[in-house]
């Protein structure tokens, strides 16, 4: 399966979080630099979020760097959970940066008559930032989706989390400028929650693929169907599933006919084990080999 290609995924991987890099470079000393000089909170808040932004990629370029290793004497089942891991640590870091900020937020909103009027400037680079951080969200998915690869999409979508932060910050920009001062700590309240919403999301996510959590129904629909459209499998039953990073771990009791050879029952094993990695993106299906009784047809009648 050249989608799941190990080289694949990696080069796309590195190259794209290198892009995300240097845009998130470029845009948080931007929005900090005229964040402080126009008084604004919430472009100061965003800039936070693009730092955040760089973390997350210098995570993930470290992940997709050890996800990709083969298999050892200490992990015989690879280290395709370093991907898990570090969506993992991404989603604690935007959770932490998202309480951060509601937290600054809130105080400065205790105090509204020290708020002050914030600079035309601010306006500007926030839009200047919506355009790039919608633009690299879509490069980052269409990247993501190619190879399949959840750690990359969680980066996109952080992406794509700025992008509206920005939208945020741009808006409330607007207000304060005309008159309405609170509407940039506002702001930066919405983003805050955004940002700790988007964290709790990965965060839980991964947590439950770490803790061996099986596949959605119907992706586990369509590994039974592989699995039954083979000739020679009458049924099967203990169908278990669990992610290994991206990639998934099946292991089944297959049921064929007990007059069978074991030399015939592993090609039917083997035949079954195909279908489903054609498919699906599984890294491999473990079977076991349960003899049934198959009804023979004699005389136009199926007996026993």
């Amino acid at each position: 399966m050249p989608t799941h290609a190990d080289p694949v995924r990696q080069a796309a991987g590195h190259r794209s979080t290198l892009v995300s890099i240097a845009v998130n470079i470029v845009l948080t000393a931007l929005q900090l630099a005229v964040g402080l000089f126009a008084h604004s909170q919430a472009l100061v808040a965003d800039a936070v979020h693009s730092l955040s932004d760089l973390l997350s990629d210098g995570v993930v370029l470290v992940a997709n760097k050890h996800s990709m290793k083969a298999p050892d004497a200490d992990h015989p089942y690879g280290h395709r959970r370093f991907e898990t891991a570090a969506s993992l640590a991404v989603g604690a870091l935007l959770l932490s940066v998202g309480i951060g900020m509601l937290w600054a937020s809130f105080t400065k909103l205790q105090n509204p008559g020290a708020i002050p009027e914030v600079h035309s400037a601010a306006l500007v680079v926030a839009l200047f930032a919506l355009l790039c951080k919608e633009v690299l969200f879509r490069y980052l998915l269409r990247v993501a989706q190619r190879v399949r690869s959840t750690m990359l999409a969680a980066n996109a979508w952080h992406a794509r989390s700025d992008a509206a932060s920005s939208l945020v910050v741009a808006v409330g920009i607007v207000a304060n400028l005309a008159g309405f001062h609170l509407a940039d700590p506002l702001a930066a309240l919405i983003v805050g929650l955004m940002i700790a919403r988007m964290g709790w999301k990965f965060f839980f996510s991964s947590f439950n693929d770490l803790m061996d959590s099986a596949v959605d129904e119907k992706t586990e629909g369509r590994i039974r169907a592989h699995l039954l459209s083979t000739p020679g499998v009458y049924g099967l039953h203990g169908l278990k599933t669990r992610k290994l990073g991206d990639m998934i771990w099946v292991e089944v009791d297959l049921e064929m006919d007990g007059t069978l050879t074991i030399a015939q029952g592993h090609a039917i094993a083997t035949e079954a084990r195909k279908r489903v990695m054609q498919h699906e993106p599984v890294l491999d299906v473990m079977t076991h080999f349960d003899p049934v009784r198959v009804p023979v047809r004699a005389g136009g009648q199926l007996t026993d």
